[in-house]
């Protein structure tokens, strides 16, 4: 069985949220990857059962590895319906954000949401939240924001009531942040609430293939242009990093999702602690893309908060830069030094 949650208290406050609520409005962050579609999407699903319809509404485009999940194609984009995404946050009731722990993390959204006079609740697993919010569930030690939701939800006591529609989107969130089980899932509850997934019949090996098995020739050939060709490791620091530059990208046709993982990879070298991911914007100049992945106690979110502008997890975390690539690059390395006790 699961140990609790919420308490007793946070348990009521977000019933009567929810029942109190005639229009909900669920986001997410900015570039949603597979544990902000997989969250937002289960929790629709779970609305759905309390007799609430909601919208979900994501800043901009993710990934094309993500469009198979269900109930996908109701996802409203707010970079492709502004306006309307800006009317609803006016006139909703409740706005539920997921998978993130400041409103900034939405981007060009932030605005609207901020101003939103809807009640806030806040699900997610990112340390430090930030907002006014009527309820604040942040565990910064669950694997995803999936892993949370499947937690509230099976609380509630609606568990037994749902089926594939919510199973698969929470199953593909807390696969996507934990690497396939692989990190941040060492929790034997982990496992229980994947045993109770499978109780509703999904095929975890297609939604495993449908994610990690659903690249283009183009990607494949990326990441061996990147490991044979802008990988540099830096030996004696047990680190190493790669840039992704816009004629990289054009090259290989690069599409969003198609880095999604590369920055794991150069952890596969023996002794690794460190890999960071350098990926310029396409459209924006002098917008860098920093991604941190990490091994054992090394932390990410301090090197990213403290050199990248960013945050995150101990063994994963993200960032951005306002510069050139080969300024971006000179700030790696003055990581790795500022580093370089724990890398060592």
């Amino acid at each position: 069985m699961l140990n609790n949650i919420m308490t007793d208290g946070e348990c009521s406050l977000l019933r009567s949220l929810i029942d109190g609520a005639e229009s909900i409005v669920l986001c997410t962050h900015q570039n949603p990857d597979g544990d902000a579609m997989g969250s937002t999407l289960g929790f629709a699903e779970a609305l759905r059962l309390m007799g609430k319809d909601s919208l979900v509404v994501v800043p901009d485009q993710y990934p094309d590895f993500l469009h198979w999940l269900p109930n996908s194609e109701k996802v409203v984009r707010y970079d492709k319906r502004k306006d309307y995404v800006e009317t609803m946050l006016k006139v909703c009731d409740l706005v539920i954000c997921l998978d993130f722990n400041v409103p900034s993390r939405t981007g060009d959204m932030v605005d609207a949401l901020v101003a939103s006079p809807a009640k806030k609740v806040l699900i997610d697993h990112h340390p430090g939240p930030e907002g006014d919010l009527a309820l604040c569930l942040s565990h910064p030690e669950m694997s995803s924001a999936s892993e949370l939701v499947f937690r509230i939800v099976w609380q509630l006591g609606l568990f037994d009531s749902l089926g594939k529609h919510y199973a698969i989107p929470v199953y593909c969130g807390m696969m996507t942040d934990t690497g396939g089980f692989t990190f941040n899932s060492t929790n034997p509850e982990i496992f229980f609430i994947i045993s109770q997934l499978l109780t509703k019949h999904i095929d975890k090996d297609k939604i495993y293939r449908n994610v990690y098995h659903n690249y283009s020739e183009h990607r494949l050939r990326m990441v061996g242009h990147v490991l044979c060709n802008k990988l540099v490791v830096d030996e004696e620091r047990h680190a190493a990093f790669f840039t992704l530059e816009r004629e990289d990208l054009k090259q290989f046709n690069y599409i969003k999702g198609d880095a999604e993982g590369v920055v794991n990879m150069p952890l596969q070298i023996k002794g690794l602690k460190l890999s960071i991911s350098l990926r310029e914007d396409t459209e924006r100049d002098n917008l860098i893309w920093v991604s941190l992945r990490s091994v054992d106690q090394f932390p990410c979110n301090e090197m990213a908060a403290r050199f990248f502008n960013g945050g995150g997890h101990l063994n994963a975390s993200g960032g951005r830069l306002n510069c050139t690539m080969a300024e971006a690059v000179d700030i790696v390395k003055k990581a790795f030094l500022a580093f370089e006790d724990k890398l060592k």
